[in-house]
């Protein structure tokens, strides 16, 4: 079936508990995706757990744990037929344990919703989404200044916490007056579809109306394919299926790939068979397309999640060693040489070892180089050794395929994107 509108990748990200698939799961229902006979059968399923008034949540939190602990874990994705897209709403967790699910999330997003409740503000979550989202290359943010019901739908409560949201965003490097903030209430259903007659304050879209307020993306189109793996299934009567976001270039049947670094480090050969998204098959896939791969040749031992599915004829390098450049966001310390926290490279985690710190920019402005360790606020250029197989590619390349997040013991302590590749693996 012949695709009728242009495809968004929207994610939705936030700190635990600050309603995030409650908002989906609600907009779900007033836009007539979420039956009321689907919605009573969620209503007992929470009251079953304990979990009053998560029954909207429940339509995205669709495991056993996700309902009982009341948090989402995985990604879960929504389809969403708007004025002028369709969207795919990806619902990424807050909870800082499953922060790795949420980097795969922001890796597929072409924009993103940042939830923030109006009660509890700004959490620590919202400040490390912020910059991941920025690192992913996630550019067209709008906020969401979610539970004013709980503020009893006043400006000044909105306004407070705009005014905190904002210094954030800034510091990550948006723009807070590019940046849509819209204030509801998910489980109230306050202008998520329709206005809100209790916010007549407020004279900015609904949640709905900013779907369409988000840029299309520009579709790298030009450069080779490169299409990240998150999961490869091994489907009946099919084979093995991986799926992932494409990133640049364009898949086609018939084509053939390489999907690297795969089981052996050096890739594994194939050719694409078919093309599936949202259970329809498709002639071609384009950067932005979340699809499911069957290819020829490949086994399910063969390609697993961090692989990447590439144009055969135009290989990225597994590396061996490579300069980044890093912006140092919360450290668990001082950062010195020998440190080997784990790199989050599109869907890829390897860990990684800084062989030497090149030079750095402290937020003075002031540049020092060779220095001996980095700390907050630092801007840096570091020479880095991954400690297995990993393929990635300059900024000037392809940005689409450069930028990581870098995490130790449960946390995000940098982000940036390679800037040269100095060795490759034989």
């Amino acid at each position: 079936m012949a695709k009728t509108k242009p495809i968004i990748n929207v994610a939705f990200v936030g700190h635990v508990d600050h309603g995030k698939s409650t908002t989906i799961g609600h907009l779900m229902f007033l836009c007539g995706n979420l039956t009321q006979q689907k919605l009573d059968k969620l209503k007992e399923e929470a009251k079953k757990h304990g979990k009053i008034g998560f029954e909207f949540a429940y339509y995205m939190d669709r495991f056993k744990e996700e309902r009982e602990r009341g948090v989402t874990i995985d990604l879960s994705y929504e389809k969403l037929i708007t004025q002028k897209y369709e969207v795919t709403i990806i619902d990424a967790p807050g909870h800082k344990d499953f922060v790795k699910n949420m980097i795969t999330g922001a890796s597929q997003a072409d924009s993103a919703f940042l939830v923030v409740s109006a009660k509890e503000g700004v959490q620590p979550q919202t400040k490390e989404h912020v910059w991941l989202l920025k690192t992913m290359g996630v550019n067209d943010i709008a906020v969401l200044i979610n539970k004013m019901d709980t503020v009893e739908y006043k400006e000044d409560a909105y306004n407070k916490v705009k005014s905190d949201v904002s210094v954030i965003i800034k510091g990550a490097g948006y723009k807070p007056d590019e940046v849509k903030f819209i204030p509801c209430s998910g489980f109230k259903g306050e202008n998520l579809k329709e206005k809100s007659s209790k916010m007549s304050w407020f004279k900015g879209p609904s949640v709905l109306e900013q779907f369409d307020n988000f840029k299309m993306p520009e579709k790298p189109t030009n450069l080779p394919l490169r299409m990240p793996v998150q999961d490869a299934y091994e489907i009946k009567g099919i084979g093995t299926v991986p799926v992932g976001k494409i990133e640049t270039g364009i898949m086609k049947p018939g084509q053939k790939i390489v999907v690297l670094p795969g089981r052996t480090g050096v890739g594994v050969e194939g050719e694409i068979k078919t093309i599936e998204m949202h259970h329809e098959s498709l002639p071609s896939a384009e950067p932005g397309d979340n699809v499911g791969a069957n290819i020829r040749g490949l086994g399910k031992k063969d390609i697993a999640r961090g692989d990447v599915i590439c144009d055969a004829n135009n290989r990225p390098k597994v590396v061996e060693e490579f300069i980044g450049q890093i912006a140092i966001i919360s450290p668990l310390g001082v950062i010195a040489v020998g440190y080997t926290p784990v790199f989050h490279v599109h869907t890829a985690q390897v860990p990684c070892k800084f062989e030497e710190i090149i030079s750095k920019t402290s937020p003075d402005g002031s540049t020092v180089e060779k220095p001996d360790f980095l700390k907050s606020g630092d801007v840096a250029k570091v020479r880095v050794k991954p400690m297995g197989n990993l393929v990635l590619e300059t900024q000037a390349v392809n940005p689409h395929m450069s930028r990581f997040a870098i995490r130790d013991a449960g946390q995000t302590v940098a982000a940036g994107v390679c800037i040269e590749i100095t060795k490759v693996k034989a």
